[in-house]
């Protein structure tokens, strides 16, 4: 669950250019919202008839301002619907239920140096740490990558704001040396230098890669992922609930979660694509086959815990805590 359960009502609805809707979110009963910080994102319920959807969107406000939150949401046609969903029904005075902030992709606020990449919707967490780290007077470079200058949303937010010199824009149709260059735009690695990406798959993915091939720690290339391709492939395998005292069987192309709500044991699912986090689940006995964007490296190898939402077993039965 969310460390908040909030009625949130959209104040502004503003159209960004690229189909993206940027959201001016207030508390409906006027009071001030929680803190969060930078980095942080919202779980907003999407309720449209028979659609009845949770999904995650990261803060890009200014993580100082209590009186409202910002978010951006890419319209994409061929989403889960989610995205289709927010732009239907986020009209002025309209109201979310929403749980949170809560934040999977915090900033090292005392990092040297700090690199910020975000490709196309990705901007948005990096915008909250781009003002946090203004605020901390913090040394920091935002490359900001989208497939024309025509659809790069929040320019004119950017291009007022203070720390507008600390932005480079990237466009994909423009010459090449104007593109992101990773071997020449990355800093060397050091123990203190820190590089955030959240975007699409593959540039992320690219990125990761490559600024882990040229030796920056694991530890510090930071990624949060707004989607991803679930593989559901193999065979089937037996899940244990404990508590629940109840066995099924999880066969290819069935989930773990839904497995186990049809037996009557619900586990929390929000994002279905294991990138949120909700549905992580304490594994007793067995070892996982980790499909998800959301555990660490380390977190997979402790083999402790899995995201029941689209993760397998790596042996013929897992036990699990619940």
């Amino acid at each position: 669950m969310g460390t908040n359960t909030l009625k949130l009502k959209v104040a502004e609805r503003i159209e960004e250019p690229g189909n993206i809707l940027r959201l001016r979110l207030v508390e409906a009963s006027g009071a001030a919202l929680p803190a969060f910080e930078a980095g942080a994102h919202l779980d907003l319920r999407l309720v449209d008839g028979s659609t009845d959807l949770w999904r995650q969107y990261s803060l890009c406000s200014d993580p100082a301002e209590r009186g409202a939150y910002e978010i951006g949401v890419l319209r994409d046609p061929k989403s889960r619907g989610g995205s289709v969903a927010v732009h239907k029904l986020a009209q002025v005075g309209g109201v979310f239920e929403v749980e949170g902030p809560r934040n999977h992709f915090p900033l090292e606020e005392t990092a040297g140096t700090t690199v910020l990449l975000g490709g196309g919707i990705g901007i948005t967490p990096m915008l909250a740490m781009a003002q946090r780290l203004h605020a901390l007077n913090q040394d920091f470079v935002l490359h900001y990558c989208t497939r024309s200058e025509s659809v790069t949303a929040f320019r004119s937010l950017i291009e007022k704001a203070p720390w507008a010199d600390k932005v480079v824009f990237h466009f994909d149709d423009q010459a090449a040396d104007q593109r992101l260059d990773l071997a020449r735009d990355l800093p060397a690695p050091s123990a203190d230098t820190h590089l955030y990406v959240c975007g699409p798959q593959g540039f992320m993915d690219w990125v990761i890669n490559t600024a882990e091939a040229a030796g920056h720690a694991k530890a510090n290339v930071h990624r949060e992922y707004f989607s991803a391709e679930v593989d559901q492939s193999g065979g089937g395998f037996e899940v244990v609930a404990k508590r629940s005292g109840v066995t099924v069987r999880v066969e290819a192309g069935n989930t773990i979660a839904k497995a186990l709500a049809a037996a009557g044991v619900k586990i929390e699912v929000k994002c279905e694509e294991g990138v949120c986090g909700t549905c992580v689940t304490d594994v007793l006995e067995g070892i996982p086959d980790h499909r998800d964007k959301f555990l660490t490296d380390e977190e997979r190898e402790d083999c402790t815990m899995i995201c029941a939402c689209c993760s397998r077993a790596a042996t013929p039965t897992l036990v699990l805590d619940v």
